[in-house]
């Protein structure tokens, strides 16, 4: 295992659990906040619970397409937040932090993902 899929295994966990604190914030507001802290708390723990699966992946095929999913659970994560931002649930400044993270969490991916299909490419 390569010490950026570590990274990205501890990160994708490390961001999961602050998902799961905002979404239990959220659920304690109006309906809406609840229906999007649902969609908030699928997505945004779904990433590490892809990238857990790709590390067992049985193939580099399988290794890619997990981690592609992982990469789209957070850029519907990456949404979610901007949506909540933009519809002014909660505060701008308390969701930067998270924000950015999630976008880091993309870049990471698809930069994971293009090595992995690079590597399947010349493989071949």
């Amino acid at each position: 295992m390569m010490s950026a899929e570590i990274t990205i295994v501890e990160r994708s966990f490390d961001f999961a659990v602050r998902v799961v604190r905002l979404c239990r914030f959220l659920e304690t507001q109006d309906r809406v906040s609840r229906t999007l802290a649902n969609q908030l708390l699928r997505a945004g723990t779904s990433i590490g619970a892809n990238i857990e699966e790709a590390q067992a992946g049985q193939s580099k095929a399988d290794f890619t397409a997990k981690m592609s999913i992982a990469r789209k659970e957070a850029r519907e994560t990456l949404y979610w937040l901007k949506l909540l931002k933009a519809a002014e649930i909660m505060e701008a400044d308390k969701l930067n932090d998270m924000t950015k993270e999630a976008d880091e969490l993309v870049r990471i991916l698809t930069s994971i993902v293009k090595t992995s299909q690079l590597g399947k490419t010349q493989n071949s």
